[in-house]
């Protein structure tokens, strides 16, 4: 059995969808949706991500599915995305290290707009316990 925990150049889209626990169907679609993502493709016409490729699908995910953005807001936060400068996120499985060596940094506008999240939501749960 192959130990996705080796670092490679390339990776086909079964094992990215094993590194990521993402199915192989919606990493195609998020192909269609999300411009950035754009995985190269060999002379058999197979996907093959590299570990930018991955990093980018991990933040994707943190979009999608843990902070519960619609794909068109995730799309607008895109926009601002810098590959190298990308959150580190809990769905990374512990075997894989996708990101070595890499302090977490958020993109200078997408921070500003986070804080003001923050801030809102702060503001929101002082009033919901102000009221119990």
């Amino acid at each position: 059995m192959k130990d996705l925990s080796i670092k490679k150049l390339y990776y086909s889209i079964s094992e990215v969808s094993k590194i990521t626990n993402i199915e192989q169907y919606v990493l195609r679609y998020w192909e269609t949706e999300f411009e950035q993502l754009k995985p190269q493709k060999n002379r058999a016409g197979n996907r093959i991500y590299t570990n930018k490729d991955i990093q980018l699908i991990l933040h994707i995910k943190n979009l999608l599915r843990e902070r519960k953005y619609t794909i068109e807001g995730a799309k607008k936060i895109m926009e601002n995305y810098a590959p190298d400068k990308v959150l580190q996120t809990n769905s990374e499985p512990e075997s894989v290290n996708v990101i070595e060596n890499e302090e977490p940094q958020i993109v200078s506008k997408e921070k500003t707009s986070l804080q003001k999240d923050l801030e809102e939501i702060k503001t929101v749960l002082e009033l919901l316990v102000s009221k119990l």
